[in-house]
C-alpha cells in the first residue's frame, strides 16, 4: 500500500465522526468567493506599480499599506495589539558583480563568470568575505540522516573546506523507493539544508551543483533568485554561523570540474547514490571573493483576526506571502517580477477569504486569523519569525491553510493535497471536496519538495497542523494533458521571471473553487471544539502531542 493511501486509512474515523455527508461541511460556507474582488487584489498587487514586492523597497510600502487598509475596511481587529505589523528584523546584502569564484587544479585554473557559471553570496554580514585556497570535497547529497542510516559527512573534518554538493536527496536520483521516500523528496533534498548541514559541519563554503531535474527548476530561475540583494534575520551575531561562501556552479562547470579529476560527474553522482558512499576530497581548491553592500533595515508581517463568538483564544490561520522578488538588476525592457501566480494569487485569496468570513450571516466561534507574511522568497524567513514570537499561541492554532501559486485556470475535477495522507485535516477537505465534485490526489512531482518550499513548513515543525492544496490536474474543460502543459510551461517560462502577469483574460475560476473549498473547511473547523493532529506516522505528531499536553 502507497504511503498516502495508508495514511488516508488512517484517517477514516475521523471522516465518521465529522460526518460524511457533503452538506456537513459545505451548510457551514454559505457565503461565496466573490471573484470580482479576487481578480481587483491580483490587478493591483501584481501591478507594475507595485515593482515586484520585494521587502525594502517603494513595493513593500505599498503592498503593506494596501493589505493594512484592506483589512480595515473589512472591519477586522489589528493581530498585534493595536497593530496590524509585526515587526521583522532584517539585513539586506547586495554582492557586487564582480564576484569571482576560480578553481585551480594543478597548474591550471578556472575561472566562472558571475551568473554565467556561478552564483555565490555570503549571508555573514560583512563588506567583504572570501575563500582562500579552500580545498574542494565532493560530498555526495551533503546529507546526514541517522533516521535513513545515511551520513555523507562520515569522518570528515571540514574545517577551511568547502562541499560541493548534489541538489535533491538519493531516493530521487535513483528511483529507489527503499531510500529516503523514493521519489518523493525530503527536507534532506532542499537546497535550505544543504548550506545548513556544511555550516553545521564547518564548511568554509558549500557550492549546490545545479542540475534542472531534481532541482526543479532551470539555471535563469538561479540566476534571478540569488544575484539579486540578499535578505536575512539580522541575527546579533552577524550571521557568523554560515559558511563564509554560498553559492550554486553550473552542470556545465561541474561536468568540468570532475573531468579535471579524472572522473566524471555522471560517475560520481553514481557513487554518491549507494548506501555507505563517504564523500571524496578533490585535487582541486577554491579561491573566492565578494564585496557586500549592507543595509540593515525591517520588513513586516500583516496581521489580523476575526476573534471567535465562544472560543476566542482557539485560532485558525490562513496564511500567504505578499513578497516577490522585484526587478532584475542590470536590465533592460520588462525588468519587474510582477509575482502574479507566486504569490498575489495567494495574497488575493487572504482578502478574499477575510470578506467572506466578514460577509458570512454566522460568525465563527473561533478565532480567524489572516496572516500575510514576508521573506519568504528569501527562504521562509517571515513565517519563520512568526513561529520564534508568535502573535497567537502555536498550542491553541487549530490548523494552518497556506495559500501559494494559486494558478490560473478553470475548475478541476481533483484537489492536489501537498504531502497527502499527513494529518486528519484531509478528512474535511475530501468531504468539502465532494461537495464540489473533486477527489483528493497526491502531488504529481513529489520530487520538487514542495512542502518544504512554503511558509505553511514553518508551523508544521512547531506542529500546528498544516494544509497546503493545489488546483489539481485534471482540467474540466481541457483536461489533463492541457492542465500539465500549463504547469509545465509556466515553471519553465514565468517562474521567477518577469513573464509572471497578471492579463484581465486570466481565468480565475480554479483559484476561486480552491478558495470555496479552504473557506469550507475553515468555517467547519471554525464552528466547533475539535482538534485534528497530524497522522500517526508523520515526522510532525511528536510536536503536537508535546505542544497540546495537558490541555
Amino acid at each position: 500500500m502507497k504511503i498516502f493511501e495508508r495514511r488516508l486509512w488512517q484517517l477514516v474515523p475521523v471522516l465518521l465522526l465529522i460526518g460524511d455527508s457533503p452538506t456537513a461541511l459545505a451548510g457551514s460556507a454559505a457565503a461565496p468567493i466573490d471573484e470580482t474582488l479576487y481578480r481587483a487584489h491580483i490587478a493591483r498587487l501584481a501591478s507594475d506599480e507595485f515593482g515586484g514586492r520585494k521587502p525594502g523597497t517603494e513595493g513593500e510600502k505599498l503592498t503593506l499599506d494596501y493589505l493594512e487598509a484592506q483589512f480595515r475596511q473589512l472591519g477586522l481587529k489589528p493581530g498585534n495589539g493595536a497593530s496590524f505589523r509585526q515587526e521583522v528584523p532584517m539585513v539586506e546584502i547586495t554582492a557586487a558583480s564582480d564576484a569571482a569564484l576560480e578553481f585551480t587544479t594543478g597548474e591550471t585554473t578556472a575561472q566562472l563568470k558571475f551568473r554565467d557559471d556561478m552564483v555565490i553570496w555570503t549571508k555573514r554580514v560583512k563588506a567583504a568575505e572570501s575563500l582562500a585556497d579552500s580545498p574542494l570535497v565532493f560530498v555526495g547529497h551533503g546529507v546526514t540522516a541517522p533516521e535513513y542510516d545515511w551520513d555523507d559527512y562520515a569522518g570528515l573534518d571540514m574545517k577551511g573546506k568547502t562541499a560541493v554538493i548534489l541538489i535533491n536527496d538519493p531516493g530521487f536520483a535513483t528511483r529507489d523507493a527503499s531510500l529516503f521516500r523514493g521519489k518523493a523528496m525530503t527536507y534532506y533534498g532542499r537546497w535550505t539544508y544543504k548550506f545548513e548541514e556544511a555550516a553545521r559541519r564547518g564548511a568554509a563554503g558549500a557550492l549546490i551543483i545545479h542540475q534542472s531535474e531534481p532541482a526543479s527548476y532551470g539555471w535563469d530561475t538561479v540566476v534571478n533568485s540569488w544575484s539579486t540583494p540578499q535578505l536575512d534575520h539580522a541575527s546579533s551575531d552577524g550571521n557568523t554561523g554560515r559558511v563564509a561562501i554560498e553559492g550554486w556552479i553550473t552542470e556545465s562547470q561541474a561536468r568540468s570540474l570532475f573531468a579535471a579529476n579524472g572522473t566524471t560527474l555522471d560517475d560520481a553522482i553514481s557513487r554518491a547514490n549507494k548506501r555507505g558512499f563517504r564523500a571524496e576530497p578533490l585535487e582541486t581548491t577554491a579561491n573566492a571573493r565578494l564585496r557586500n553592500a549592507i543595509r540593515r533595515t525591517s520588513s513586516s508581517n500583516i496581521a489580523a483576526v476575526l476573534p471567535g463568538t465562544k472560543r476566542a483564544d482557539e485560532y485558525l490561520v490562513y496564511m500567504a506571502h505578499w513578497d516577490h522578488l522585484g526587478r532584475l538588476p542590470d536590465c533592460s525592457g520588462d525588468c519587474i517580477m510582477n509575482g502574479a501566480v507566486d504569490n498575489a494569487t495567494g495574497t488575493s485569496g487572504l482578502l478574499a477569504l477575510a470578506n467572506a468570513f466578514m460577509k458570512s450571516k454566522s460568525r465563527p466561534e473561533r478565532s480567524v486569523v489572516f496572516l500575510a507574511v514576508t521573506l519568504e522568497e528569501s527562504g521562509l524567513l517571515g513565517s519563520a519569525y512568526y513561529v520564534d514570537n508568535p502573535l497567537f499561541p502555536l498550542a491553541n492554532t487549530v490548523a494552518a491553510f497556506n495559500m501559494d501559486a494559486m494558478y490560473f485556470g478553470g475548475p478541476t475535477r481533483d484537489v492536489t493535497v501537498v504531502n497527502i495522507g499527513a494529518s486528519e485535516l484531509e478528512s474535511y477537505l475530501a468531504i468539502a471536496a465532494r461537495a464540489q465534485g473533486r477527489e483528493l490526489q497526491p502531488e504529481p512531482t513529489p520530487e520538487r519538495g514542495i512542502f518544504f518550499r512554503s511558509d505553511h513548513f514553518n508551523f508544521a515543525r512547531r506542529g500546528v497542523p498544516a494544509l497546503y492544496i493545489k488546483s489539481g490536474v485534471d482540467d474540466r474543460e481541457k483536461g489533463i494533458e492541457w492542465r500539465q502543459k500549463y504547469y509545465a510551461d509556466f515553471t519553465a517560462q514565468k517562474y521567477h521571471k518577469p513573464g509572471d502577469e497578471y492579463s484581465p483574460e486570466a481565468d480565475l475560476r480554479g483559484g476561486v473553487q480552491d478558495l470555496e473549498l479552504l473557506y469550507a473547511v475553515g468555517a467547519k473547523l471554525a464552528a466547533e471544539d475539535s482538534w485534528p493532529n497530524w497522522s500517526a506516522d508523520s515526522e510532525f505528531r511528536a510536536a503536537r502531542d508535546r505542544s497540546r499536553a495537558g490541555r
